[in-house]
């Protein structure tokens, strides 16, 4: 008996399996990925960060488009959508291929950055101004971001969690600052009503 057939039956089974294992790595990286943004979602974003919080130059950054509503409203869900775009798209350059940035859901984004040459506070009031420019190619879409941030070193035994509690903390004071942009406070939570917003979590 021919051993060609069995070896031709056998290549082609080895090669439908092996571009079924090719689909199935490009449907996992793409459900990794935030369909809209191209950045990571919430679970993929929380994996990457938890590793990049082992460098004690880590900086954790909460980013929410302000009055995102307003923009939907005025000018439709897709100028929405192409403000949201922008904004990921920004926000990934500004953190480099060393960071990571995520979209948490609607108009809230995540990134962690390595601060080892200590100028996150200019890094990020430069951030503020260039995600509040205008949509390119679109110069009546365009709105302020506000940013929270926290050092890691400043609280070394605190997880993902808690550092992205208090970046929303600061976040939310940042909304009613005139730069758009807050460091988080040294010591205990911010608990007061005009701190931290009601359902606030942080990563899974």
């Amino acid at each position: 008996m021919s051993v060609l057939p069995f070896m031709a039956a056998a290549a082609l089974l080895a090669t439908s399996w092996a571009i079924h294992a090719v689909w199935m790595i490009r449907r996992l990286r793409s459900a990794r990925r935030d369909p809209l943004t191209g950045l990571w979602t919430r679970e993929a974003f929380t994996r990457r960060a938890r590793r990049l919080l082992r460098d004690r130059h880590a900086v954790v950054v909460l980013a929410d488009v302000d009055c995102f509503k307003q923009v939907n409203d005025t000018h439709g869900h897709a100028a929405g959508d192409a403000l949201l775009a922008a904004t990921a798209a920004r926000l990934a350059h500004a953190v480099g291929r060393s960071g990571v940035a995520g979209r948490l859901g609607g108009d809230e984004f995540a990134a962690v950055l390595l601060d080892r040459d200590h100028t996150a506070p200019e890094q990020l009031d430069t951030l503020s101004r260039v995600l509040a420019r205008p949509v390119d190619g679109a110069p009546e879409v365009h709105t302020t971001v506000s940013l929270g941030w926290v050092r890691r070193i400043d609280h070394p035994g605190e997880d993902l969690s808690d550092l992205l509690r208090r970046a929303d903390e600061a976040m939310y004071a940042a909304k009613r600052a005139p730069s758009g942009v807050r460091r988080a406070r040294l010591g205990r939570l911010l608990a007061s009503v005009a701190g931290r917003r009601p359902g606030r979590r942080g990563a899974a």
